[in-house]
């Protein structure tokens, strides 16, 4: 450094000799750091005057050089011009209280500026601002993450569940998410309620804004560009982890409003449930079970992509340590079946398809089915509640078993023999639909008859299903005299001759 130079750095404020290094500015290597600042360590000491100056000098400048000021001002400008932009551009700037009423606006690391932010009391009885001010903490912080260091949208299209679940959490560190999540956890889950919808419509926006682009509007062309949504998407993901039933209370919201259905927002939804689901295990497959299961018989299902996305959300839910016991236990979350009978309905038939109707996500149905089966049919039998559940169980399985696909039908049967098992009110409820599909009668009585040994020992009851037999056998007869055989088929006496088995099997 030239002469001209250190004695710069002695007019120097504190202020201007200060690195700063950005956390949240991402560098080569692709990872963002931790924000810290260090002031210059320098010992001041008075400068010799040179030797073989001729002029004289004050304070070690020499009178005589030419525009020595000038060049002292300059380099004091650049520095503090550096300075000055790089707090900008990545500085996390917090309002704190000081002395008095003022307010004044300093640098400081994260983990000193998080709880100074949150012990704030200003706006004690005010949650809804409270989070909107947490959130501006965290934009702030990322403020200098652009769009392109932040991809989300491609990243959610390209990458498995399994590796952007964790984006952008894994660049927070341990001590401002524990300090965060903290934090949330005190928050009513009204308030989460509305900070989470929030956070979605800003996300939803950002999506529109990209797609526009995409197409080449006009009217977004003339826009400033997006910024980034990585602070957003932080924020959101703690709420989720923290309070995840928040999105149990916001489920007729998601599933009613446009605003969050449709393709193209299939990514996010799998991005959020997935985050619920790091914080109960139940709360993810609930809302896997009432907002994505749905989407495989609608229009979506023929698309291999987002097939593959909610496969892959269940099977990570599914692959959790102890996930089995834990979602037994929780089978029924606030009054509701985490598998309620009309999303059973749907797994049989992504399950056991036609042959014609296989995919290769079809084995993969096979492989968790049993366990979430095993979901939907769990409860106290006997109970009030249960009794319902197998009620309704029956109807679909019944309708399911005469449809004439082999794979539906063993495992619909199979289905509807439990139901009769554990509610005998559901006897009475076959008498009523017997003759209204006596193909998916003939499919659970020739069962019935072949798997009788098994049967008898499991059920040793079996005044119910004898009456109702009996009553079958009446109202065939009646059928036959109003029915041509015609209108029957050719297997009209199957009905008869089966219920006749079945009949003298519980006669012996």
């Amino acid at each position: 450094m030239d002469e001209n130079a250190a004695h710069a750095d002695r007019f120097l404020t504190e202020e201007e000799q200060m690195y700063i290094h950005d956390d949240y500015t991402k560098q080569n290597d692709g990872e963002w750091q931790t924000v810290s600042y260090h002031k210059r360590s320098r010992k001041h000491s008075k400068l010799p005057p040179p030797e073989n100056s001729s002029g004289s000098h004050c304070n070690g400048i020499t009178a005589t050089s030419p525009d020595v000021f000038r060049s002292i001002e300059q380099y004091s400008e650049d520095r503090r011009q550096k300075i000055l932009e790089a707090q900008r551009a990545s500085a996390l700037l917090v309002n704190i209280p000081s002395q008095g009423t003022d307010r004044r606006s300093i640098p400081m690391t994260t983990e000193t500026a998080m709880p100074k932010l949150l012990a704030e009391s200003s706006y004690e009885t005010q949650q809804d601002i409270q989070l909107i001010r947490f959130a501006d903490y965290f934009g702030r912080a990322f403020a200098s993450v652009s769009s392109a260091q932040f991809p989300w949208l491609k990243t959610f299209r390209e990458a498995s569940v399994s590796k952007f679940v964790d984006i952008p959490l894994s660049h927070i560190s341990e001590d401002v998410y524990k300090i965060a999540v903290d934090w949330l956890g005190q928050r009513s889950h009204e308030a989460l309620g509305s900070f989470v919808l929030w956070s979605l419509d800003s996300i939803f926006d950002d999506l529109a804004s990209h797609q526009a682009a995409a197409k080449g509007s006009k009217k977004v062309s003339q826009q400033l560009p997006s910024k980034s949504q990585v602070a957003i998407f932080v924020i959101l993901a703690m709420a989720l982890r923290r309070k995840p039933d928040v999105l149990i209370n916001l489920l007729p919201i998601i599933r009613e409003n446009p605003k969050y259905q449709g393709q193209d927002k299939l990514p996010v939804t799998v991005w959020m449930i997935a985050q619920a689901s790091l914080g109960d295990l139940v709360v993810g497959l609930y809302m896997w079970t009432h907002v994505l299961l749905p989407i495989l018989s609608g229009k979506s299902s023929s698309n291999p992509q987002y097939r593959d996305l909610i496969l892959q959300l269940v099977e990570r839910i599914l692959s959790f340590p102890k996930a089995r016991p834990i979602l037994l236990n929780g089978a029924i979350k606030k009054g509701e079946r985490i598998v309620p009978p009309s999303a059973f309905e749907l797994l049989m038939r992504v399950t056991f398809p036609a042959p014609s109707g296989r995919v290769k996500a079809t084995e993969r149905f096979e492989a968790v089915y049993p366990i979430l089966k095993e979901i939907a049919l769990a409860g106290s039998s006997g109970s009030k509640a249960m009794n319902q559940v197998t009620q309704q169980i029956l109807n679909s399985a019944f309708k399911a078993a005469g449809e004439g696909v082999p794979d539906l039908s063993r495992e619909a049967s199979d289905v509807f023999i439990w139901c009769l098992a554990q509610n005998s009110e559901c006897y009475k409820q076959w008498d009523l639909l017997y003759l209204g599909n006596l193909e998916a009668s003939v499919i659970v009585l020739r069962k019935l008859s072949d798997e009788w040994n098994e049967y008898s020992v499991k059920h040793p009851n079996l005044d119910s299903l004898r009456e109702t037999l009996k009553s079958f056998m009446q109202k065939y007869s009646t059928y036959q005299l109003y029915k041509p055989i015609l209108e029957i088929g050719e297997d009209h006496q199957q009905p008869m001759a089966l219920t006749s088995a079945v009949y003298q099997s519980i006669a012996d």
